[in-house]
């Protein structure tokens, strides 16, 4: 006889995770407790009630953390310039610490003995799922039914959901999509189908969000950001609130074919996975937050900040958003951004995001000492030689002892 008596599931209403629930009662005998989060993937999320009260479902939570998601997850991530292996905007990595948050606190609100997720054990989100719970929770039960059933199919659960009377809309569809899927306000992702295959192009059709940069408007889209500690608060001087940035800023990279990226990314449990992303207005926050920084910090610091940001990616992407490293490098890094203020002017064009200009009132740009014209005296050029002798002086004193510098 199990000891859970109840569990909380991350609960899509997709296929996978409503084969989980029944699975769940049948296994363990428990109650199933579900959380639908909606964090912007662009679907309907009420639907899921409906299935989950079909599979005999009492307690069922669908939130709209959509606000909570960009304010408190998304934008601490953009203050650091986030990417991780140079290149990937860490879309998926970031909603899981929210969803294990929530799903502790459910089950701290409905007397449950553990959680449950629909991750495979091939993945990622697995891990980022249970590091979070674990931190929040450190004595909860985790059950990952990927990891103990032999469903490891389609047709497998496609014959479980025939066997079980299991409702699941696009069971009979012969339009199936080819991919592994996720989506929210920061991206959308593409696994499997083709794509498995590193040299083979992903289709066109595939594509949700973005038109291709070729069949983009010929006239270029220009917007101005405004930033307060290093946050965009309004677009062309419309003050928004931080999902109603990312989501207009998704629809106008969108519509000019930016944030398009195909790469091969090596995961935390040691393959190297291929997957595609669109992550449109995630990759115009970047350019301009890095325009906006270019202006208003000190050199040192944006140095500095360079050199943490891969470890801070790292530590996201490996699922340790409720570490004390991570905890320890947000609070340096918003530290930085007391003064990233201003205002940023974007030309958005055929799959690009060009920054073509800049301006803010903590601005550290001096023109009168950056002037190629005449600085009245502001920079003393003869400075230079001392200052450039004082750098050689290790490199003079070894090639006088004869230590060859080729």
């Amino acid at each position: 006889m199990s000891d859970v008596k109840k569990v909380v599931l991350a609960y899509s209403g997709g296929l996978d995770t409503s084969v989980i629930v029944k699975w769940l009662q049948e296994t363990y005998a428990c109650e199933v407790v579900t959380f639908t989060a909606d964090i912007g993937q662009g679907e309907e999320v009420e639907p899921a009630r409906t299935k989950a009260q079909a599979l005999g479902v009492k307690e069922i939570y669908i939130e709209d953390l959509r606000e909570e998601f960009v304010r408190d997850y998304v934008y601490p991530m953009f203050r650091a310039n986030t990417i991780y292996e140079g290149e990937y905007l860490l879309g998926t990595s970031i909603a899981r610490p929210l969803i294990a948050k929530r799903l502790i606190e459910i089950a701290n609100e409905t007397g449950a003995d553990a959680i449950s997720h629909g991750a495979t054990g091939k993945g990622n989100d697995q891990v980022r799922f249970e590091l979070g719970a674990y931190a929040l929770k450190p004595g909860v039960k985790v059950i990952a039914p990927w990891r103990e059933w032999d469903l490891n199919s389609r047709e497998k659960l496609m014959a479980y959901c025939e066997d079980n009377d299991i409702p699941v809309d696009f069971s009979k569809s012969k339009k199936k999509s080819p991919y592994s899927m996720d989506a929210n306000l920061l991206h959308i992702s593409y696994e499997g189908g083709i794509l498995e295959d590193p040299w083979a192009e992903a289709e066109e059709e595939m594509w949700r969000w973005s038109v291709s940069p070729e069949a983009a408007p010929d006239q270029p889209t220009y917007i101005e950001l405004t930033y307060e500690k290093g946050d965009v608060v309004a677009i062309d001087g419309e003050s928004l609130k931080p999902h109603e940035v990312l989501a207009k800023l998704n629809k106008l990279g969108g519509d000019n074919g930016i944030g398009r990226l195909d790469i091969v990314e090596n995961r935390y449990v040691g393959m190297k996975s291929r997957g595609c992303y669109e992550t449109p207005g995630g990759t115009i926050l970047l350019r301009a937050h890095r325009a906006i920084e270019s202006l208003t910090l000190d050199r040192e610091a944006a140095h500095l900040k360079d050199e943490l940001m891969p470890k801070y990616a790292k530590v996201i992407y490996n699922g340790y958003w409720w570490s004390p490293e991570r905890r320890m490098l947000q609070a340096a890094i918003d530290e930085t951004q007391e003064f990233v203020n201003g205002v940023v002017r974007m030309k958005l064009y055929k799959g690009n995001a060009i920054v073509v200009g800049r301006q803010s009132e903590q601005s550290l740009f001096d023109e009168s000492i950056a002037t190629f014209e005449d600085d009245a005296g502001a920079y003393d050029q003869k400075d230079a030689e001392g200052f450039i002798k004082l750098n050689a002086l290790r490199l003079r004193i070894a090639a006088g002892k004869g230590r060859s510098a080729s």
